[in-house]
């Protein structure tokens, strides 16, 4: 069966729409705003073009699949998307390969019995023996011929060869959907390989709050009652054909003991939401036996987190166990209303129960960043995020996998040229983009280490009357507080609260990136003096054209306080937006031998 299913409502009538993750790549950039595009770009946006890694599966739910409510088993869905993703990387590999990691997974909706199960998987990039599969879950009900998502999810494979290292080929993304995917799949990398230190300090450095001491003892359920401790035996059917166990058969074990722990504190059937981000830490064989343990680490009003540990060993005289698999695994329990209901409080062990407990405070906090940071749709963020070290590193996959997005849309208008500057316009949906384009005699690598100091850009942006560092983040995050004149007649200046993230090229032909956008910080709050004021996606891509010479692009999505003075230009009624961007031209010539010793580290 091969069914379409790239527009669909995320959910019937009454259910919560899916959030979509932010997923995006750079699409040609020499070719996608000319008048005329290619045959091939035409055949990839067209009816007959499919992804050559994509993988469908398509699963009838019979009695068999299901739980004590007639509703698929998340563990047997978890089993049917790790195959269909790690068909999709055999495809694109050509060669056997292992589940690394799993991103957060959200489930939106429910599957019942009689319902089919359609997934769809393909390779996002390849990197040098990973690759990043994204993969999309569709129930479709063949009485009345709906469909919904049930949800998205993105998951890490290593490619495995026994005699000889793999050096896996790269994607070519054709669509504007597989080059937005295949750029942001580079940030989500980024995420990823610093996911586990990230955990680490925020855990260690965050102030938990919490109320043990006020609750009332006696109606709290003592967490070790609800602990869970389980053995599987590896058998050939649970493995590929290398002898390694399946990734999905390893989870739908996990959320076997999950639900059993979950169940204990409730004493309903609950219903499974969330699986946190995980890695697997190492490979388990045929004949290995898995010990898994759960327990519920915390229940908060309606929800709760329930931790799953899986240890493997080979013989039963073996004294040493390998940690295979850590998860963490958020439940409610759903009442005739479908909505959740109230849960009964957890009382922790002393020692390292209570360190579970307050932890997994903190993970939800994490969790509800990655949520509503990483993941929502760029027209729902509020323009000004608050700013802490708890979202720092999910504000900054955001702020530069926006800018990904808007640099990968294809629809891009060119409004006017002047002294070889163009100027292209983008109008979808509530949004007025803007983008400028020149070449520059520069090294790439000297432009943008130029441009990434902001507190330089008032030498040639007269729109920059001061900038200050407010806050060296790290390496490539920084906080700046801008200062603007006054536009189009208003009386008070402006002020910014800027966070400025860059990143260096992972490949051959991407560009350098600096991405804006607006956050709040505590510290400078909007004054009398200054009307404060927003930007929710700008900053510059920088391209190597050839030998000290680089094409250097601004874009900027338009807010409602500079809407006016930006359509003033694009219309061509001003041409303040040249004139500025000539002058950043002769700022990079001018100081083009200023940062030679610097570019030795990029």
């Amino acid at each position: 069966m091969d069914l379409e299913v790239d527009s669909l409502p995320s959910g019937p009538p009454g259910k919560p729409k899916n959030t979509e993750g932010l997923a995006s790549v750079f699409s040609n950039r020499t070719s996608r705003k000319s008048a005329s595009r290619t045959d091939s770009d035409n055949m990839a946006d067209g009816e007959g073009y499919r992804n050559p890694t994509e993988v469908q599966m398509s699963q009838l739910v019979l009695p068999c699949h299901t739980n004590q409510r007639g509703e698929l088993s998340v563990g047997q869905l978890l089993k049917w998307i790790d195959a269909t993703a790690c068909l999709s990387a055999e495809r694109h590999a050509g060669c056997p390969c292992v589940t690394a990691s799993m991103d957060d997974i959200y489930f939106e909706h429910t599957i019942s019995v009689g319902q089919v199960v359609n997934i769809k998987a393909k390779v996002n990039r390849a990197f040098n023996s990973s690759m990043e599969v994204g993969i999309q879950v569709v129930s479709e009900d063949l009485c009345s011929e709906k469909q919904w998502c049930v949800c998205k999810a993105l998951a890490t494979f290593v490619a495995h060869r026994e005699l000889s290292k793999v050096k896996l080929k790269p994607t070519v993304p054709r669509t504007e959907e597989e080059k937005t995917e295949h750029s942001v799949a580079a940030e989500r990398r980024r995420m990823r390989l610093v996911y586990a230190d990230t955990i680490k300090d925020l855990l260690a450095n965050c102030v938990i709050q919490d109320d043990l001491e006020s609750r009332d003892c006696s109606h709290m359920v003592p967490a070790e009652k609800t602990r869970v401790e389980s053995v599987e035996l590896v058998l050939p059917p649970h493995a590929n054909h290398q002898g390694n166990t399946f990734g999905g058969q390893i989870m739908a074990w996990m959320e076997n003991v999950a639900t059993i722990a979950a169940s204990r504190l409730c004493r309903a059937h609950p219903t499974l939401k969330t699986i946190e981000m995980f890695h697997f830490r190492g490979p388990s064989q045929v004949g290995d036996r898995l010990v898994l343990k759960a327990i519920v680490n915390n229940a908060f009003k309606h929800s709760m987190e329930v931790g799953v540990c899986v240890e493997a060993y080979r013989q039963e005289a073996e004294t040493h166990r390998r940690h295979i698999n850590s998860a963490f695994m958020t439940f409610v329990v759903l009442g005739a209303d479908d909505q959740p209901q109230m849960l009964p409080w957890i009382r922790p062990q002393p020692g390292d129960g209570e360190r579970r407990y307050r932890e997994a405070s903190a993970r939800k906090k994490i969790r509800l960043d990655r949520k509503y940071i990483v993941s929502c749709k760029q027209a729902e963020m509020p323009l000004s995020v608050p700013w802490d070290p708890s979202n720092q590193v999910y504000l900054s996959y955001n702020n530069v996998s926006s800018l990904k997005m808007l640099v990968a849309k294809d629809n891009w208008v060119l409004s006017s040229e002047s002294n070889q500057v163009r100027l292209y316009t983008l109008e979808e949906d509530k949004f007025l983009s803007f983008h400028m384009e020149m070449l520059v005699h520069v090294d790439t690598a000297q432009a943008f280490l130029l441009l990434s100091d902001l507190r330089r850009r008032p030498e040639w942006d007269k729109h920059c009357r001061s900038v200050e560092l407010v806050q060296q983040v790290d390496e490539d995050d920084a906080i700046y507080h801008v200062i603007s004149p006054a536009l189009g007649g208003d009386p008070k200046p402006q002020d910014f609260i800027i966070l400025a993230s860059r990143r260096k090229p992972c490949d051959t032909g991407e560009p350098y990136v600096i991405a804006l956008r607006s956050v709040t910080l505590p510290t400078h709050r909007e004054t009398p003096e200054y009307r404060r004021g927003e930007t929710v996606c700008s900053g510059f891509c920088f391209w190597r054209e050839g030998d000290q010479l680089t094409k250097v692009s601004y874009y900027n999505q338009a807010t409602p306080g500079v809407l006016k003075y930006v359509t003033t230009n694009v219309t061509g009624l001003s041409s303040e937006f040249y004139t500025t961007f000539k002058a950043c031209e002769h700022f990079l010539l001018d100081n083009r031998n200023d940062l030679a010793p610097s570019l030795q580290t990029l």
